[in-house]
């Protein structure tokens, strides 16, 4: 199993998901991965995520660059899309499925809901229910519903240094259980695009929200599956509204557009944003640039009062 060599260039990534403006929960997760990666003389990949693409709209594709643009976070290369890259996913979907690791799996949200246990992070824990089914079973349910296909899991436990939350394991079938690597609609399921995005657009450090921690075993097992290099990989506290609240791009908390009109400038958010996350010593107007001036990414960790959520002020 390869790992990203601690030599090799730093090449961090903006991964937007087109499906509103952003938010200052973007903001700042954007931000940091431009600081971890600009203060490592490194480059920044812009992908946009847009699997979804019942959610995913043209406008917020144009939004995102232009918002990005006029805060001052440049990107070196891109932007890559997800909706151009189906087949570099079905090659390794395939790969997978020819090792006999995946199967189809028949449930419902409503089955799921009823049938799995609660999980430490945010997603319950798939129990197996279709993963036993036979040929027959499997040619009598695909009669009546579309399969998603789940990958199996070994009974191991997957651990990880993440560069703010600290040591994190998680064992695959107790904490987690067969994941999706496809939809029932065809899509290709998150944890395998991302993984192979990030493998062949040469990403080395992942800075991203702290929701994401627990989905990082999964994907860090199909990267040895799939013999692709490990990133470097830093949850940050989430911004929320209120405890446990997190903001969103539904409800407009925080949008871009509203943050504007209220600091006036690019430089003034991105300062603000900043100071209350602790990335700067106080809230004063800042470019990016300025910022990497006082920026450490070994201080990271200790950066933050609260290493799960920042509330928003």
């Amino acid at each position: 199993m390869e790992a990203a060599s601690s030599s090799a260039p730093v090449v961090g990534r903006f991964a937007p998901s087109p499906t509103g403006r952003m938010h200052a929960g973007n903001v700042f997760a954007a931000l940091t991965a431009w600081l971890v990666a600009k203060s490592q003389g490194g480059r920044i990949v812009l992908r946009i995520e847009d699997l979804d693409a019942e959610r995913s709209k043209p406008v917020y594709i144009d939004a995102v660059q232009r918002d990005f643009e006029a805060l001052g976070l440049t990107w070196d290369e891109g932007p890559y899309f997800q909706h151009d890259r189906t087949e570099a996913y079905r090659a390794a979907y395939d790969e997978l499925r020819e090792r006999g690791l995946v199967y189809p799996c028949f449930c419902t949200r409503a089955d799921l809901h009823a049938a799995s246990a609660p999980h430490r992070g945010e997603k319950p824990v798939y129990p197996g229910t279709c993963r036993h089914l036979s040929d027959g079973e499997r040619a009598v349910r695909a009669q009546q519903r579309m399969p998603a296909q789940r990958l199996i899991v070994p009974d191991r436990e997957v651990a990880f240094v993440d560069q703010v939350q600290g040591s994190y394991a998680q064992n695959l079938a107790a904490d987690c259980g067969d994941f999706l690597v496809q939809r029932s609609d065809g899509a290709f399921a998150y944890q395998l695009a991302v993984v192979v995005d990030d493998a062949a657009q040469g990403v080395t450090s992942v800075v991203r929200g702290v929701d994401l921690l627990c989905s990082t075993p999964q994907q860090l097992y199909l990267q040895e599956l799939l013999g692709l290099p490990h990133p470097a990989y830093a949850h940050i506290p989430l911004l929320v509204a209120e405890r446990d609240r997190r903001l969103s791009k539904r409800d407009r908390d925080a949008a871009l557009d509203a943050l504007l009109a209220r600091f006036k400038t690019p430089e003034a958010v991105i300062g603000h944003i900043a100071g209350i996350t602790g990335l700067a010593p106080t809230c004063d107007p800042a470019t990016p640039e300025e910022l990497l001036a006082t920026f450490d990414l070994a201080a990271l960790p200790t950066t933050f009062d609260d290493l799960v959520q920042v509330r928003w002020r």
